[in-house]
């Protein structure tokens, strides 16, 4: 009897760590993050048709892909905070329900701000599925091995997201219309409601405050400083209007910061900020961010409106970029981190973006594509598959796990605040560069000259990023690694 005992016991013990529905689980979580991933890439290439049905200025454009941007970015704080009060199921579905409301809107869409509004809102709903997908994963998974399966799949998932993003923008828009983009997330979205309940355990909710002070002035301060900027490029710097989206932006951050150092539960832990090895990570964030997604906006335009690529081609044409930031964290970074260490690799990873953006201002209508835009998408790639893993290291390794949550929180907003201020800032150079063209230059002359001008800006905020990586941040010899929490 002993023996049948000791025999069967253990495999009792291990039975009882599976966790029930374990891949249908699994599979819900990643076709959440897939959507969240898809939808900050997957417009790129609907844009120019986008704009042809609505007659948009470039500056307007723009913010197809800001609007989304800044939603998720400036509330994916108080999405998390959210999700752990109400539950993260609860939070996840909320989420999903407004995601999917919001692409059915703008596939309808029959006006450009029916088309932004709804853009605005899918980044909201985005903003409260991206953390509860993570947290369910915390809680749904059991030990730590299910875990660390689970979140390895759920990062390649997002990496395959972003660069999947481009060509199913490209191929939708090519074979049906960009309005097919938007509208294939209604029968995922609706599937995933049904779904949800029926595998996911529900999490317990806690008590807590809800800082929406903090995240509405954080995502309108934010959208004020990006209008101001967008709307620079068309009306003037001097205009009553720009001057006044730039001091909104300015009140509403600075109560931003008052709300944070009275709240019990705020938005935005200023403490995060303090150490000069995340802060200087968090700019170095921003700063990667601004130069990626604005190269992202002119190139995916520059290769359709230029060099004449239908939305399929144009999507696989960003495929050596794609895999580029692939390779390069698992196989490039890593034996730069092992013989330097992880500052050289960052400083590295920022000198190749910057070599690639400069690479870009010498674009022109006569640029092709294998000789003057395939070279500096792949070194974007390298530089930014160099940059990011050492770098969240950095930021991630010297929080308590407590606080590991909210750091990460804050890490991806400053990625997406980033994109957005970046875009508005390279389309606000490239609309003064092309505002008085010459008059025996083509469009495609000048759409090239505007987009060289905007690079500009782009080698820009990868020079700033790489100052601040070499006067700011300190890092031990050994790459540093975020704690399991974190990860």
């Amino acid at each position: 009897m002993p023996d049948s005992q000791g025999a069967t016991s253990p495999a009792k013990d291990t039975a009882s760590t599976i966790t029930p529905h374990a891949t249908a689980i699994l599979t819900i979580i990643l076709c959440v993050q897939l959507l969240d991933a898809i939808d900050i890439t997957v417009m790129n290439m609907a844009v120019p048709n986008i704009q042809q049905d609505f007659d948009m200025s470039v500056t307007t454009l723009s913010w197809v892909l800001n609007g989304y941007t800044l939603a998720y970015g400036g509330l994916l704080l108080l999405g998390g905070r959210v999700g752990d009060i109400i539950g993260h199921r609860k939070g996840l579905m909320i989420g999903v329900t407004v995601f999917t409301l919001a692409s059915l809107v703008g596939a309808v869409a029959q006006d450009s701000w029916m088309l932004l509004a709804a853009r605005a809102i899918q980044g909201a709903g985005a903003a409260m599925t991206a953390p509860c997908a993570l947290a369910l994963i915390v809680t749904s998974f059991r030990t730590e091995k299910e875990r660390t399966k689970a979140f390895g799949i759920s990062v390649m998932a997002q990496g395959l997201g972003f660069a999947g993003g481009l060509i199913i923008g490209g191929m939708l828009t090519d074979l049906i219309s960009w309005r097919s983009v938007l509208f294939i997330n209604v029968p995922i979205g609706i599937v995933l409601l049904i779904a949800t309940p029926k595998f996911i355990p529900e999490s317990a909710g806690r008590r807590g405050k809800f800082d929406f002070g903090g995240a509405l002035s954080a995502t309108v301060g934010m959208g004020s400083i990006v209008y101001g900027f967008v709307h620079a490029s068309e009306e003037g710097w001097s205009e009553p209007s720009t001057l006044a989206a730039f001091g909104v932006g300015v009140i509403l951050l600075s109560t931003l910061v008052v709300i944070s150092t009275r709240h019990s539960e705020p938005v935005l832990n200023l403490k995060l900020l303090v150490n000069r090895n995340r802060g200087g990570g968090y700019l170095t964030f921003v700063c990667s961010g601004a130069a990626l997604f604005g190269m992202f906006f002119f190139l995916t335009q520059f290769v359709q409106e230029v060099l004449d690529m239908r939305p399929l081609m144009a999507g696989f044409a960003f495929l050596p970029m794609a895999i580029t930031m692939m390779i390069a964290p698992r196989w490039i970074a890593p034996p730069v981190i092992e013989r330097f260490d992880a500052k050289t690799a960052m400083v590295t990873g920022l000198v190749l973006v910057f070599v690639s953006m400069v690479w870009l201002t010498q674009v022109s209508a006569a640029t092709e594509y294998w000789s003057g835009i395939l070279g500096p998408m792949a070194l974007a790639g390298i530089g930014v598959g160099m940059l990011n893993p050492p770098l969240i290291g950095t930021i991630l390794s010297s929080v308590k796990p407590t606080e590991s949550g909210a750091a990460s929180g804050v890490l991806q907003t400053m990625g997406m605040v980033g994109g957005s201020i970046g875009t508005a800032v390279l389309v606000t150079i490239f609309s003064s560069a092309t505002d008085s063209p010459d008059p025996g230059l083509g469009a495609k002359d000048i759409l090239a000259d505007g987009i060289g001008a905007a690079c500009i800006g782009g080698a820009g905020f990868a020079l700033v990023g790489l100052l601040l990586v070499i006067g700011v941040i300190r890092t031990p010899k050994e790459a540093p690694a975020p704690n399991a929490e974190a990860a």
